[in-house]
Protein backbone atom coordinates (compact mmCIF):
# COMPACT_ATOMS: atom_id res chain seq x y z
CA UNK A 1 0.00 0.00 0.00
CA UNK A 2 1.34 3.49 -0.72
CA UNK A 3 1.84 5.83 2.09
CA UNK A 4 -0.79 8.32 2.81
CA UNK A 5 1.09 11.78 1.59
CA UNK A 6 -0.29 14.42 1.45
CA UNK A 7 -1.55 14.67 -1.75
CA UNK A 8 -3.08 11.07 -1.98
CA UNK A 9 -5.05 11.58 1.30
CA UNK A 10 -6.25 14.72 -0.63
CA UNK A 11 -7.52 12.94 -3.03
CA UNK A 12 -8.74 10.21 -1.70
CA UNK A 13 -10.97 12.65 0.58
CA UNK A 14 -12.23 14.50 -2.60
CA UNK A 15 -13.90 10.85 -4.10
CA UNK A 16 -17.45 11.66 -2.94
CA UNK A 17 -16.98 15.18 -4.13
CA UNK A 18 -20.55 15.80 -6.09
CA UNK A 19 -18.94 17.65 -8.71
CA UNK A 20 -18.57 15.15 -11.42
CA UNK A 21 -15.50 17.25 -12.71
CA UNK A 22 -14.20 17.00 -9.64
CA UNK A 23 -14.27 13.76 -9.31
CA UNK A 24 -12.49 13.32 -13.04
CA UNK A 25 -9.99 15.45 -12.31
CA UNK A 26 -9.29 13.39 -8.80
CA UNK A 27 -9.71 10.03 -10.70
CA UNK A 28 -6.99 11.43 -13.55
CA UNK A 29 -4.38 11.94 -11.27
CA UNK A 30 -4.90 9.04 -8.78
CA UNK A 31 -4.83 6.63 -12.16
CA UNK A 32 -1.10 7.86 -12.34
CA UNK A 33 0.03 5.94 -9.28
CA UNK A 34 -0.59 2.94 -10.95
CA UNK A 35 -1.98 -0.45 -9.48
CA UNK A 36 0.03 0.17 -6.22
CA UNK A 37 -2.87 2.72 -5.56
CA UNK A 38 -5.46 -0.81 -5.33
CA UNK A 39 -4.95 -1.14 -1.59
CA UNK A 40 -5.74 2.35 -1.05
CA UNK A 41 -8.99 2.44 -2.59
CA UNK A 42 -9.86 -0.99 -1.26
CA UNK A 43 -9.29 0.31 2.58
CA UNK A 44 -11.53 3.29 1.30
CA UNK A 45 -14.48 1.22 -0.15
CA UNK A 46 -14.36 -1.27 3.07
CA UNK A 47 -14.92 2.34 5.77
CA UNK A 48 -17.00 3.74 3.58
CA UNK A 49 -20.95 3.21 3.74
CA UNK A 50 -22.65 5.34 1.27
CA UNK A 51 -23.18 3.00 -1.76
CA UNK A 52 -22.46 5.52 -4.47
CA UNK A 53 -19.08 6.67 -3.35
CA UNK A 54 -18.19 2.80 -3.36
CA UNK A 55 -19.85 2.77 -7.08
CA UNK A 56 -16.87 5.02 -7.88
CA UNK A 57 -14.28 3.62 -6.07
CA UNK A 58 -14.89 -0.34 -7.63
CA UNK A 59 -14.92 2.21 -11.16
CA UNK A 60 -11.65 3.64 -10.35
CA UNK A 61 -10.05 0.34 -9.30
CA UNK A 62 -11.56 -0.84 -12.73
CA UNK A 63 -9.48 1.51 -14.09
CA UNK A 64 -6.33 1.12 -12.85
CA UNK A 65 -6.45 -2.58 -13.51
CA UNK A 66 -7.88 -1.96 -17.04
CA UNK A 67 -5.08 0.57 -17.47
CA UNK A 68 -2.70 -2.05 -16.60
CA UNK A 69 -4.25 -4.93 -18.98
CA UNK A 70 -3.37 -2.54 -21.56
CA UNK A 71 0.15 -2.27 -20.93
CA UNK A 72 0.55 -5.90 -20.70
CA UNK A 73 -1.35 -6.60 -23.74
CA UNK A 74 1.20 -4.13 -25.44
CA UNK A 75 4.23 -5.34 -24.16
CA UNK A 76 3.08 -9.21 -25.09
CA UNK A 77 1.99 -7.65 -28.18
CA UNK A 78 5.90 -6.71 -29.18
CA UNK A 79 7.52 -9.71 -27.89
CA UNK A 80 8.78 -11.11 -31.13
CA UNK A 81 6.99 -14.55 -30.31
CA UNK A 82 4.32 -13.91 -28.04
CA UNK A 83 2.66 -16.88 -26.10
CA UNK A 84 -0.12 -17.55 -27.16
CA UNK A 85 -1.57 -19.19 -23.63
CA UNK A 86 -0.39 -16.16 -22.27
CA UNK A 87 -1.98 -14.37 -24.56
CA UNK A 88 -5.37 -15.90 -23.21
CA UNK A 89 -4.40 -15.31 -19.27
CA UNK A 90 -4.06 -11.56 -20.31
CA UNK A 91 -7.75 -12.06 -21.88
CA UNK A 92 -8.99 -13.86 -18.85
CA UNK A 93 -7.39 -11.02 -16.60
CA UNK A 94 -9.77 -8.48 -18.08
CA UNK A 95 -12.83 -10.52 -16.23
CA UNK A 96 -10.29 -12.03 -13.00
CA UNK A 97 -7.53 -8.40 -12.54
CA UNK A 98 -6.30 -11.19 -9.28
CA UNK A 99 -6.28 -14.35 -10.42
CA UNK A 100 -3.72 -16.43 -9.44
CA UNK A 101 -1.48 -16.78 -12.71
CA UNK A 102 1.36 -19.36 -10.98
CA UNK A 103 -2.13 -21.74 -9.75
CA UNK A 104 -3.50 -21.68 -13.84
CA UNK A 105 0.10 -22.46 -15.35
CA UNK A 106 0.45 -25.40 -12.74
CA UNK A 107 -3.05 -26.65 -13.77
CA UNK A 108 -2.14 -26.26 -17.46
CA UNK A 109 1.68 -28.26 -16.95
CA UNK A 110 -0.69 -30.91 -15.40
CA UNK A 111 -2.36 -31.45 -18.42
CA UNK A 112 0.38 -31.59 -20.75
CA UNK A 113 1.94 -34.18 -18.41
CA UNK A 114 -1.00 -36.07 -18.80
CA UNK A 115 -0.38 -36.25 -22.26
CA UNK A 116 3.11 -36.15 -22.60
CA UNK A 117 3.31 -39.22 -21.05
CA UNK A 118 1.24 -40.78 -23.27
CA UNK A 119 2.63 -40.09 -26.64
CA UNK A 120 5.78 -41.83 -28.12
CA UNK A 121 7.59 -41.48 -31.47
CA UNK A 122 6.02 -44.55 -32.89
CA UNK A 123 2.24 -43.09 -33.10
CA UNK A 124 0.89 -42.19 -36.50
CA UNK A 125 -0.43 -38.27 -36.49
CA UNK A 126 -4.08 -39.16 -35.93
CA UNK A 127 -2.75 -41.71 -32.91
CA UNK A 128 -1.64 -38.55 -31.45
CA UNK A 129 -4.43 -36.44 -31.77
CA UNK A 130 -6.50 -39.41 -30.30
CA UNK A 131 -4.48 -38.98 -27.41
CA UNK A 132 -5.18 -35.33 -26.67
CA UNK A 133 -8.95 -36.40 -27.49
CA UNK A 134 -8.73 -39.24 -24.98
CA UNK A 135 -7.22 -36.95 -22.16
CA UNK A 136 -9.14 -33.65 -22.63
CA UNK A 137 -12.73 -34.97 -23.59
CA UNK A 138 -12.77 -38.06 -21.60
CA UNK A 139 -10.35 -37.91 -18.76
CA UNK A 140 -10.38 -34.65 -18.09
CA UNK A 141 -14.23 -34.23 -19.59
CA UNK A 142 -13.95 -30.87 -21.22
CA UNK A 143 -16.82 -29.57 -22.89
CA UNK A 144 -17.80 -27.33 -25.76
CA UNK A 145 -19.90 -24.43 -26.10
CA UNK A 146 -21.15 -22.83 -28.98
CA UNK A 147 -20.23 -19.76 -29.54
CA UNK A 148 -23.88 -18.93 -30.62
CA UNK A 149 -24.55 -19.54 -26.41
CA UNK A 150 -23.27 -15.65 -25.97
CA UNK A 151 -21.72 -16.44 -22.91
CA UNK A 152 -18.21 -14.25 -21.85
CA UNK A 153 -17.12 -16.95 -18.94
CA UNK A 154 -16.16 -19.93 -21.52
CA UNK A 155 -13.67 -17.21 -23.46
CA UNK A 156 -11.58 -17.15 -20.26
CA UNK A 157 -8.90 -19.99 -19.58
CA UNK A 158 -8.98 -19.95 -15.52
CA UNK A 159 -12.70 -20.77 -15.72
CA UNK A 160 -11.89 -23.29 -18.71
CA UNK A 161 -9.73 -25.10 -16.43
CA UNK A 162 -11.49 -25.35 -13.79
CA UNK A 163 -15.09 -25.14 -14.29
CA UNK A 164 -14.32 -27.88 -17.84
CA UNK A 165 -16.34 -25.69 -20.03
CA UNK A 166 -15.40 -23.52 -22.95
CA UNK A 167 -16.10 -22.23 -26.65
CA UNK A 168 -14.19 -23.30 -29.75
CA UNK A 169 -11.52 -20.44 -28.38
CA UNK A 170 -10.51 -21.33 -25.11
CA UNK A 171 -10.44 -24.61 -25.68
CA UNK A 172 -8.87 -24.36 -28.98
CA UNK A 173 -5.89 -22.25 -27.36
CA UNK A 174 -5.82 -24.56 -24.23
CA UNK A 175 -5.29 -27.86 -27.29
CA UNK A 176 -3.28 -25.34 -29.76
CA UNK A 177 -0.61 -24.62 -26.36
CA UNK A 178 -0.43 -28.38 -25.34
CA UNK A 179 0.42 -29.04 -29.36
CA UNK A 180 3.30 -26.73 -29.61
CA UNK A 181 4.82 -28.02 -25.92
CA UNK A 182 4.90 -31.36 -27.40
CA UNK A 183 6.17 -30.47 -31.26
CA UNK A 184 2.27 -31.59 -32.40
CA UNK A 185 2.16 -29.61 -35.63
CA UNK A 186 -1.14 -28.52 -35.71
CA UNK A 187 -2.02 -24.96 -36.49
CA UNK A 188 -5.07 -22.94 -36.66
CA UNK A 189 -6.30 -22.04 -39.59
CA UNK A 190 -8.66 -19.39 -41.39
CA UNK A 191 -11.51 -20.92 -42.62
CA UNK A 192 -14.71 -19.00 -42.32
CA UNK A 193 -17.17 -18.80 -39.54
CA UNK A 194 -14.99 -21.99 -37.87
CA UNK A 195 -12.15 -21.91 -35.91
CA UNK A 196 -10.25 -24.93 -36.58
CA UNK A 197 -7.07 -26.57 -36.70
CA UNK A 198 -4.98 -27.93 -39.10
CA UNK A 199 -2.04 -30.85 -38.86
CA UNK A 200 0.49 -29.93 -40.99
CA UNK A 201 3.14 -32.69 -41.98
CA UNK A 202 6.30 -31.89 -43.47
CA UNK A 203 6.80 -34.72 -46.04
CA UNK A 204 10.42 -35.32 -47.38
CA UNK A 205 11.36 -37.29 -50.71
CA UNK A 206 11.95 -40.78 -49.98
CA UNK A 207 15.38 -40.74 -52.21
CA UNK A 208 16.26 -37.08 -51.15
CA UNK A 209 15.74 -36.88 -47.41
CA UNK A 210 17.81 -33.59 -47.44
CA UNK A 211 15.29 -31.55 -50.09
CA UNK A 212 13.52 -29.00 -48.09
CA UNK A 213 10.11 -30.66 -47.36
CA UNK A 214 6.39 -30.17 -48.83
CA UNK A 215 4.16 -29.32 -45.79
CA UNK A 216 1.04 -31.16 -46.24
CA UNK A 217 -2.55 -30.86 -44.34
CA UNK A 218 -2.91 -34.14 -43.33
CA UNK A 219 -6.41 -33.92 -41.65
CA UNK A 220 -8.25 -31.07 -39.50
CA UNK A 221 -9.55 -30.66 -36.02
CA UNK A 222 -12.18 -29.39 -34.40
CA UNK A 223 -11.37 -28.17 -30.88
CA UNK A 224 -15.06 -28.04 -29.90
CA UNK A 225 -14.96 -32.07 -29.37
CA UNK A 226 -11.72 -32.81 -30.82
CA UNK A 227 -13.60 -34.27 -34.10
CA UNK A 228 -11.70 -34.85 -36.85
CA UNK A 229 -12.38 -33.88 -40.47
CA UNK A 230 -11.14 -34.84 -43.84
CA UNK A 231 -9.89 -32.51 -46.78
CA UNK A 232 -12.93 -33.37 -48.67
CA UNK A 233 -15.50 -32.67 -45.81
CA UNK A 234 -13.50 -29.41 -45.56
CA UNK A 235 -13.69 -28.60 -49.43
CA UNK A 236 -17.20 -29.34 -49.15
CA UNK A 237 -18.00 -27.07 -46.64
CA UNK A 238 -16.33 -24.14 -48.53
CA UNK A 239 -18.56 -25.02 -51.99
CA UNK A 240 -21.93 -25.19 -49.18
CA UNK A 241 -20.55 -20.95 -48.11
CA UNK A 242 -19.21 -20.11 -51.36
CA UNK A 243 -16.07 -19.61 -50.56
CA UNK A 244 -13.67 -17.75 -52.89
CA UNK A 245 -9.51 -17.65 -52.96
CA UNK A 246 -9.93 -20.94 -51.45
CA UNK A 247 -5.57 -20.87 -50.61
CA UNK A 248 -6.03 -18.25 -48.17
CA UNK A 249 -8.07 -19.82 -46.18
CA UNK A 250 -5.25 -22.69 -45.28
CA UNK A 251 -2.01 -20.65 -43.75
CA UNK A 252 -2.05 -20.79 -40.50
CA UNK A 253 -2.75 -17.82 -38.33
CA UNK A 254 -0.37 -16.22 -36.47
CA UNK A 255 -0.59 -16.07 -32.27
CA UNK A 256 -1.60 -11.99 -32.03
CA UNK A 257 -4.26 -13.26 -35.32
CA UNK A 258 -5.65 -15.55 -32.63
CA UNK A 259 -6.16 -13.89 -29.87
CA UNK A 260 -7.86 -10.87 -31.86
CA UNK A 261 -10.16 -13.32 -33.36
CA UNK A 262 -10.85 -14.41 -29.63
CA UNK A 263 -11.73 -10.69 -28.93
CA UNK A 264 -13.57 -10.11 -31.27
CA UNK A 265 -16.51 -12.81 -30.50
CA UNK A 266 -15.93 -11.49 -26.66
CA UNK A 267 -16.39 -8.36 -27.68
CA UNK A 268 -20.05 -9.54 -29.83
CA UNK A 269 -20.99 -11.30 -26.13
CA UNK A 270 -20.81 -8.34 -24.40
CA UNK A 271 -22.81 -6.57 -26.91
CA UNK A 272 -25.32 -8.92 -27.04
CA UNK A 273 -25.64 -8.79 -23.48
CA UNK A 274 -26.09 -5.17 -23.88
CA UNK A 275 -23.30 -4.65 -21.79
CA UNK A 276 -21.26 -1.57 -23.95
CA UNK A 277 -18.77 -0.42 -21.72
CA UNK A 278 -17.00 -4.28 -21.53
CA UNK A 279 -17.58 -4.47 -25.54
CA UNK A 280 -15.84 -0.80 -25.78
CA UNK A 281 -13.05 -1.98 -23.46
CA UNK A 282 -12.46 -5.17 -25.42
CA UNK A 283 -12.93 -3.25 -28.79
CA UNK A 284 -9.39 -1.34 -27.31
CA UNK A 285 -7.72 -4.04 -26.30
CA UNK A 286 -8.22 -5.24 -29.88
CA UNK A 287 -7.03 -2.00 -31.57
CA UNK A 288 -4.24 -2.58 -29.59
CA UNK A 289 -3.36 -5.56 -31.34
CA UNK A 290 -4.03 -3.98 -34.57
CA UNK A 291 -1.65 -0.96 -34.10
CA UNK A 292 1.26 -3.25 -33.15
CA UNK A 293 1.05 -5.43 -35.99
CA UNK A 294 1.24 -1.86 -38.19
CA UNK A 295 3.90 -0.47 -36.63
Amino acid sequence: MLQHNKEISALLRLIDDPDDEVFDSVAHKLLHYGKDIIPNLEQLWEITSDEAVQERIETLIHRVHFQNLQNDFHEWSKSKNPELFRGAILVAKYQYPDMNVSAVLTHFDQVRRNIWLELNNYLTPLEQINVFNSILYNYYKLKGHELTEREPKHFFINQVLESKQGNCYSLGILFLSLCELLDIPIFAVDIPRQFVFAYIDTLHHFFNPDSEGVQQIQFYVDPLNGMVYTQKDVDSYLRKINARDRELYFAPLNTKRIIFKMLEELSLCYRYKRDEQKADEIQQLMRLLVNIEGE
